[in-house]
């Protein structure tokens, strides 16, 4: 597993293209269809990426959906194994 904690796709959207676009929170959320607190959650790393949400921001980005819940799993996951349940009894495989 990685150190570094990998970045939320929600700072790549806002880095990457809300800002260099010079579109508002308000102007992107309206473009992608979803609320505006909804992308507020998003871009401040508030919450994860659902796959509908990937899908419209893929849409709007000329990107795919794969490739956004692809950051958001990596980050899933990265928290996930970083409390992972100690009580895992290993399955005793047979060959």
């Amino acid at each position: 597993m990685k150190n570094r904690k990998p970045t939320h796709p929600g700072e790549i959207l806002l880095e990457d293209i809300i800002k260099p676009l010079g579109l508002t929170i308000t102007e992107a959320s309206h473009g992608l269809g979803i609320s505006r607190k909804t992308l507020s959650e998003i871009v401040n790393g508030k919450c994860g990426l659902t796959p509908e949400t990937a899908i419209r921001i893929a849409l709007a980005t000329n990107t795919t959906p794969e490739s956004w819940l692809n950051m958001q799993t990596k980050l899933d996951l990265w928290n996930a194994m970083r409390e992972k349940p100690k009580n895992v009894i290993k399955f005793a495989v047979s060959a």
